[in-house]
C-alpha cells in the first residue's frame, strides 16, 4: 500500500482548517447586526401595528405603519422595547404640532398608544358636547358625508369594542357589500390641520372641565371619539390620565406601509387577497386647510 504523500497531507490539513468556523467572529458579527437594528429602531424609525379602533377612520385595525423617532428628539420612550427606566431627560427636544399623530407610552404600563395631538403646552382645553374648546374658542367641526368603514367579519373580534355600537349605521348595497356609515365630522385645528373624526353617541367623555396643559406636555385624543382611552380618560379606565409629558412620546406616525383585513391564513393566496390595497403608502400627516378656522360645530 502506498503511503499518503506529504503534499496530500498538507492539502487535507489545509482543507480542514478552512472548514473550521470562527465562532467568535460569527457572534461578533451577529452582535453588531443586532446593535445596528436596535439603534435604527430606537433612533430613526420602527414599524407599528394598529390593534384597536380608537383612531378610526384614520387608522383601521390591521394597518401597519412607520413611526419616525426623531421629530421631537429622543427620550427613554424612544428606546426599543422601553429598555431604559422612565426619566424626564430629552435629547434635541422639540414640540409636536397640532394634528400630529404620536405614540405616547401609558403612564404606568410599558404599552404604546397612538393618538392625535389636539392641545399644546400652555393651551387651555375643555370638552363640551364632544367638541373641543381650545383657549376659549370652539374648534371647528363640520358635518361631512359619513365615512364608509368596511364590514370585515374576520376582524369582528377586534371591532367588538365599537363596531357593535355602529350596527344602526350598517348598510348593505345591491351587490351584497356591507359597510358602516357612522356620523362623521371634519375637525380643523388652529394651525389648519384637518382630519375626520367619528362621534356617534353621547357619553361621559364628551364633557370635560377646562384645564391648562402643563409646559412640556400635550393633550391627545383618538379620532374615534366615543371609543378612545386617551387624555380624557383616567388611568383606571386604561386612559392616559390627562396631558402626556413629552418625554413619554416615542415618535410620530408617518405613513401606512400595508394593511390586512384579518382574513389571512396559511394559504399563500390569502396573503394577497387579505391586503387592503387602497391603504398602502397613505400618509398620516394631517392635511392643512386654508385659514385654520375655529368656529362652532356646523
Amino acid at each position: 500500500m502506498t503511503s499518503m504523500s506529504g503534499y496530500q497531507r498538507v492539502k487535507q490539513t489545509s482543507k480542514k482548517d478552512k472548514e473550521k468556523v470562527n465562532w467568535l467572529a460569527e457572534l461578533r458579527g451577529l452582535g453588531l447586526m443586532l446593535f445596528a437594528v436596535l439603534a435604527f429602531h430606537s433612533l430613526v424609525a420602527k414599524p407599528f401595528y394598529i390593534p384597536s379602533t380608537s383612531m378610526m377612520p384614520t387608522l383601521y385595525v390591521g394597518d401597519r405603519l412607520v413611526v419616525s423617532k426623531y421629530p421631537y428628539g429622543w427620550s427613554w420612550a424612544s428606546v426599543s422595547f422601553h429598555m431604559l427606566s422612565r426619566s424626564d431627560w430629552r435629547i434635541a427636544p422639540d414640540t409636536p404640532e397640532y394634528g400630529d399623530i404620536v405614540i405616547p407610552v401609558h403612564p404606568v404600563r410599558d404599552e404604546d398608544y397612538i393618538k392625535r395631538v389636539v392641545a399644546l403646552p400652555g393651551d387651555r382645553i375643555a370638552i363640551r358636547g364632544g367638541q373641543i374648546i381650545l383657549n376659549g374658542t370652539p374648534v371647528r367641526q363640520e358635518v361631512v358625508p359619513p365615512v364608509r368603514i368596511p364590514y370585515e367579519p374576520y376582524l369582528q373580534c377586534n371591532f367588538l369594542q365599537c363596531l357593535n355600537a355602529f350596527e344602526d349605521y350598517r348598510v348593505r348595497e345591491a351587490n351584497g357589500d356591507q359597510f358602516y356609515e357612522p356620523p362623521t365630522f371634519r375637525e380643523t385645528l388652529p394651525n389648519g390641520a384637518t382630519y375626520l373624526v367619528i362621534d356617534h353617541m353621547e357619553q361621559y367623555l364628551d364633557e370635560m372641565d377646562e384645564i391648562t396643559v402643563p409646559e412640556g406636555s400635550v393633550f391627545v385624543m383618538g379620532d374615534n371619539r366615543d371609543h378612545s382611552a386617551d387624555s380624557r380618560a383616567s388611568i383606571l379606565e386604561k386612559g392616559l390620565g390627562g396631558p402626556v409629558p413629552l418625554e413619554n412620546i416615542g415618535g410620530r406616525a408617518e405613513f401606512i406601509t400595508f394593511s390586512l383585513d384579518g382574513s389571512t391564513t396559511w394559504n399563500p393566496v390569502s396573503w394577497f387577497t387579505s391586503l387592503r390595497g387602497d391603504r398602502a403608502w397613505t400618509t398620516l400627516r394631517p392635511a392643512i386647510a386654508e385659514g385654520g378656522a375655529s368656529n362652532e360645530r356646523e
